[in-house]
């Protein structure tokens, strides 16, 4: 038992002592004085007093009590320090990490290479666990493990035989490093046999392509975890309060599933991870981001973390201003060409072994019509646990924003989820004055509360009574705290018909690929808000596409003798502002005209020249993981999965690619640590999202004695108060 606890409990025992020694013993204050009645009265009276004043001690010292940490440190243990406990009870610090992004962007590609140092500061061998998010495009195909001077360069296996890989050389004593795949977006890297007070550094590179809307380039970095929900998830976790049990989605730390489609644990762990508060001690983020957009750029911005930029022979250099930045919130850049008119096509070329690999990419056209169909849109607000802090601020505002923009002849509905869903109208309704200001006092009134059943609220959305003659629209506002996307990517590829879904991410850490496979698959858009602030601007974006016609039914005619394998395998309808994006392997000569079509208020054709293309490396890599990503898509047509790993391994295996089925894995052949010393696993806790409510697991390290003064002052108010009733004769 801890000295806090033991304090806490010897004044208990205190209080408890003095109730035994009523009644009192000398004949003065014995209530055998008093009169007959009211001795009677006396008698039943005061040890109901006593009894409630236990009673009410009682649940005062199990709430101080369980408001100890999940994993806690030891009384003063120095700041900047997360520590944990055993299993035999004994304390440790955490590994400490810092991560290192590099960012090299070429034109529309970019070379991204993540360090991340494990730092040992203990006096035992460990083994360090840390799951982290990449972007959901990104394709991973580097791993260096750097110990000393040392330099150990990873190799791509098969899932199984990585992991068997790893756990031989743990066990052997060596260094290893393992990175996994649990989610488009969601890794994991394993350090084994890190010395005491050693550090190793572990470096991952991926390549992706730059997002570009109405003109401007961007890319976002994702730097934490929000803890997703699954469905049909126990929480065993037995100390947790019951208000938090209630009022929030529990972190899991310890979860069972009702069904017998059982969560892998390791998985699980990583999708609902431990959270620590922010501490650059503890762990920190840099940036070093090198620009050469082969145009000149302007409006460089960066939204969340202020930047500092110098420029040599029109390449752009950015750093974080204060170098380092706790990683609570996702980073995201912008800039725009300074270059006026219309938007030129890119189209770069790779020839590997594998074959020849183009991607182009393009601008559709600028349309100022506005559809002239009415339409009905479906507003659907994720009010969640996780939605709580900042987030639900976010998403009343995106939704108000968007009630505002209703026309007269449009219709539309509301439907709220948490652990229920909620619809505002049985179905939706004309968007009169009156029924909008009702939906907008109806926003204001929600908050953030339970767990994140998504599929119901989603199915009702599909599911509502629909009229021919409107264009549908399900404007879908969520962080995205999930864990059964296939389950969902199903339903909307059963359900949509001819509706179009958009999705609005909202907070520090949104799951950004879930939310924008759902949109892509939805036949709509992805929007991110990071911040109340960007309301305004970013859903205004996001309504004008609505308004305005897309670019459907794309075709892309290659030259005679040249046949295409895209990824994927189909493009998309675009919509206002949105490039094409066209990534495929090729067997031909590219000589001659590329000519593509569609279809918008008109039809509409361009064409560019083969001839004019440049080399660039990484095209093919790109191309690979868009077409490892369409085939884990055929999961939600109900494709067997057996069949999909079939065709995804030998093609990650050929690219070097990290995916579900295969992972990067480096081990060190010389053995570090002794047979008989002993390793132990510690899981690195991630940093909560800026603007949240979900608790930390550690106390902070200059925590004081206050849960035991503000015991102590309780106690004393509540002895007085019995004091006084004891003190007091009631009449008869």
């Amino acid at each position: 038992m801890d000295n806090q606890n033991s304090k806490i409990y010897r004044c208990y025992g205190a209080l408890l002592r003095k109730q035994r020694q009523w009644p009192p013993t000398t004949l003065s204050e014995s209530p055998l004085a008093a009169p007959a009645g009211k001795l009677r009265r006396r008698q039943i009276w005061q040890p109901q007093v006593w009894n409630k004043a236990h009673f009410l001690c009682a649940l005062l010292v199990l709430f101080v009590l369980g408001q100890k940490p999940l994993i806690a440190g030891e009384a003063d243990p120095g700041s900047g320090s997360l520590t944990f406990h055993n299993q035999v009870g004994s304390s440790f610090e955490a590994p400490r990490l810092h991560t290192q992004v590099r960012m090299q962007i070429s034109g529309i590609i970019a070379r991204v290479e993540v360090t991340q140092r494990f730092e040992n500061p203990e006096d035992q061998w460990v083994e360090g666990l840390y799951a982290f998010p990449l972007p959901e495009n990104a394709a991973v195909d580097t791993l260096r493990m750097l110990v000393g001077e040392r330099v150990i360069v990873g190799e791509i296996k098969e899932k199984v035989a990585a992991q068997q890989l790893y756990d031989q050389a743990k066990a052997a004593g060596q260094h290893a490093s393992l990175v996994q795949q649990h989610r488009a977006n969601l890794f994991r890297t394993s350090v084994a046999n890190v010395g005491p007070h050693e550090s190793i550094e572990v470096t991952i590179g991926y390549l992706q392509i730059i997002d570009q809307q109405a003109g401007r380039y961007s890319l976002r970095f994702p730097l934490t975890i929000t803890p997703r929900y699954l469905p049909g998830a126990i929480v065993q976790n037995t100390q947790w309060t019951a208000s938090e049990l209630i009022t929030a989605e529990s972190p899991v730390g310890d979860i069972s599933a009702r069904s017998s489609n059982a969560h892998d644990m390791a998985t699980v762990a990583d999708l609902s991870p431990q959270l620590a508060a922010a501490d650059l001690a503890r762990q920190s983020v840099s940036f070093d981001i090198d620009i050469d957009a082969g145009v000149p750029i302007d409006n460089v911005r960066s939204a969340y973390h202020p930047l500092s930029m110098t420029t040599r022979d029109g390449r752009y250099h950015l750093r974080l201003k204060d170098e380092t930045a706790a990683p609570e919130h996702d980073f995201e850049l912008s800039w725009v060409p300074t270059v006026q008119g219309e938007p030129g096509a890119s189209l770069f070329r790779e020839r590997t072994d594998a074959g020849e690999h183009v991607l182009l990419m393009f601008m559709p056209p600028h349309e100022t019509s506005r559809i002239a169909t009415p339409r009905e849109v479906i507003f659907i607000i994720d009010t969640s646990g996780s939605m709580g802090g900042e987030s639900i601020s976010q998403a009343r505002a995106a939704l108000l924003n968007g009630l505002s923009t209703l026309k007269p002849q449009d219709r539309f509905d509301v439907i709220q989820f948490n652990s229920i869903y909620e619809t505002l109208f049985p179905e939706p309704v004309q968007s009169t004055a009156r029924d909008v200001e009702r939906a907008k006092q109806y926003v204001h009134g929600l908050r953030a509360n339970g767990g994140t059943e998504m599929y119901p609220a989603l199915q009702a959305a599909l599911q509502m009574p629909t009229r021919g003659e409107f264009l549908r629209q399900i404007v879908f506002i969520t962080d995205g705290a999930v864990g059964n996307e296939d389950e969902l990517m199903q339903l909307i590829n059963e359900k949509l018909g001819a509706a179009r879904l958009f999705t609005v991410g909202i907070g520090s850490a949104p799951n950004g690929a879930f939310m924008r496979k759902a949109a892509q698959m939805g036949r709509g858009t992805f929007t991110y808000i990071g911040s109340t602030s960007e309301v305004d601007e970013r859903m205004s974006d996001l309504l004008r596409k609505l308004e305005h016609p897309v670019l459907t039914n794309i075709q892309v005619q290659w030259p005679a003798g040249v046949t295409a394998d895209y990824a994927p395998s189909s493009i998309a309808d675009l919509y206002a502002g949105e490039p094409v994006v066209v990534t495929a392997r090729v067997t031909g000569s590219l000589r001659g005209t590329l000519a593509i079509s569609g279809t918008s208020a008109t039809a509409w054709t361009r064409q560019f020249s083969l001839n004019e293309r440049a080399d660039r490396q990484g095209v093919s890599t790109l191309w690979a993981r868009r077409k490892v990503e369409g085939l884990m898509d055929l999961r939600a047509s109900n494709v067997d999965e057996s069949s999909i790993r079939s065709q995804v391994v030998p093609l990650a295996l050929q690219y070097g690619l990290v995916t579900q089925y295969t992972s990067l894995v480096a081990v060190d052949r010389t053995p570090a640590r002794a047979a008989n010393e002993q390793l132990e696993s510690h899981r690195i806790a991630n940093t909560k999202p800026q603007g949240s409510a979900w608790p930390t697991v550690a106390m902070p390290k200059t925590a004081t004695l206050a849960p035991l003064q503000l015991l102590l002052g309780v106690l004393l108010l509540l002895t007085a108060f019995g004091i006084r009733c004891i003190g007091k004769r009631p009449s008869i």
